[in-house]
């Protein structure tokens, strides 16, 4: 799990958008932060993973922008946009592992045809029943 120092990203108070009355008028609750990716101490790796991945907070100038407002205090949407950074960062360092085509094992095929005969077995016996008197 990588952990961020906080001086590599700025965090700014902002007025939250929505209903909330005539608090929202007045309190700056919400949290614009931005990291900048390649001024970060990232590994150049991450870093490259980071600038390639398709998402849409990532400005053409490498800023990762993240606004939390979710919550009403201040304090509570900064700790949610640190803890989003962080997942963010740890999502792009996690590297899926490669998955290799195996073939079924003959029980295995005998198990699933041996399934499809005694099911085409019960739904020839739905047919109509003839009398033999």
């Amino acid at each position: 799990m990588i952990q961020i120092a906080e001086t590599e990203y700025t965090l700014t108070a902002i007025r939250a958008q929505g209903a909330g009355g005539q608090n929202v008028n007045k309190v700056s609750s919400a949290i614009h932060l931005r990291f900048d990716i390649a001024a970060s101490s990232l590994s150049v790796w991450l870093k490259n993973r980071l600038l390639e991945s398709k998402d849409h907070r990532i400005t053409a100038d490498g800023v990762l922008v993240i606004k939390a407002q979710q919550y009403r205090t201040q304090e509570a949407n900064r700790k949610d946009a640190v803890n989003r950074l962080h997942a963010v960062v740890n999502a792009a360092n996690h590297v899926h592992a490669t998955r290799f085509a195996t073939r079924p094992t003959r029980a295995s095929q005998k198990r699933r045809v041996a399934g499809k005969i005694q099911r085409g077995v019960i739904k020839q016996k739905r047919g109509r029943v003839v009398d033999d008197i």
